[in-house]
């Protein structure tokens, strides 16, 4: 019996690591590596769920020990977000649009790395380029992947090639991409049902910032006033989880993405606060600092906290 080659995304997927691993898994397959099987590295969230309902596609099976495992990395590349016990020289392949986070593996892999607005734009290049058709249905998850991770064109992240992808994957999965889009946010943004821990896990990842040991999420919604009530609850389990995981500082998006603006929660020692108010340029009050145009975690958030860490 062939061993399975995994291809999964990062732990808390979002909808881009989740259907890049389907959509990739699916391209490879295509390829004749019939051994490429899709995996998620934790629970689905709200707003995938809806893309694969949407879509009619079955849920990815949920990897959780990669032990002994052969992968292939989508939608990161950094070991601190990756399935745990996970051997580095057992990955095959890294496709991803994040920076490269200092991997050392022992033999070369292809690895693609492009700055676009998310995987499933370069997940849909390699479609093209080895001249394999796109069914509608994975079509639609690649088009899900792209306005999530761009909130609709509205991120800086955004690029030329990711409006030029959905629009091509639109026609084939045979929907009206911003129609679409808007669901998409509202499934993304209903926070209903969410527990102070769901909403800061979510979309969570682990970062080093020359030493100092940080984990930063993102949650986003139409409108901030949403997350009012859930406020305490959520500072209490940002330092809870401070405290569990032995990290220096804990940072949580509050993303409004009609207003384009980010409420920035942060609990940490009072060296992570100096630097923290040092990377955005103004004052902890009640423990954030509210930021304008700010939406993009990758581009906004990540490279002035590691220029403020910075020895």
């Amino acid at each position: 019996m062939t061993e399975n080659i995994y291809v999964i995304g990062h732990k808390s997927p979002d909808t881009d690591s989740v259907t890049s691993a389907i959509t990739y898994a699916n391209l490879k397959n295509a390829l004749g590596m019939s051994e490429a099987k899709p995996a998620v590295a934790g629970d689905l969230n709200g707003e995938t769920k809806f893309v694969l309902d949407y879509f009619k596609v079955p849920y990815p099976e949920k990897l959780t020990d990669a032990t002994g495992k052969k992968v292939i990395l989508v939608d990161h590349n950094e070991m601190a977000q990756a399935v745990d016990k996970l051997d580095t020289e057992n990955i095959v392949e890294i496709v991803d649009h994040h920076k490269i986070g200092g991997l050392s593996i022992g033999k070369p892999i292809f690895i693609l790395c492009e700055p676009v607005g998310a995987t499933g734009g370069i997940i849909a290049n390699l479609y093209e380029q080895n001249k394999k058709e796109i069914s509608k249905q994975m079509a639609g998850l690649m088009m899900a992947s792209i306005l999530s991770d761009t909130v609709l064109f509205k991120s800086p992240t955004c690029t030329p090639r990711d409006k030029t992808a959905v629009e091509k994957l639109a026609k084939i999965a045979g929907v009206d991409p911003m129609k679409f889009g808007m669901e998409l946010l509202k499934a993304k943004s209903d926070i209903s049902s969410k527990s102070a821990k769901d909403i800061l896990m979510g979309d969570f990842k682990k970062f080093d910032f020359s030493g100092t040991k940080s984990g930063v999420g993102q949650i986003e919604v139409m409108d901030l006033k949403d997350l009012e009530p859930k406020r305490a609850a959520i500072l209490d389990e940002m330092n809870k989880m401070k405290d569990a995981e032995k990290l220096d500082m804990v940072v949580l998006m509050l993303t409004d993405v009609m207003k384009e603006a980010s409420d920035i929660l942060f609990v940490g020692n009072a060296s992570a606060a100096a630097g923290f108010e040092k990377a955005f340029g103004g004052k902890l009050a009640n423990n954030s600092i509210y930021k304008e145009k700010i939406l993009s975690r990758k581009k906004q958030v990540i490279p002035p906290l590691e220029g403020a860490f910075k020895k």
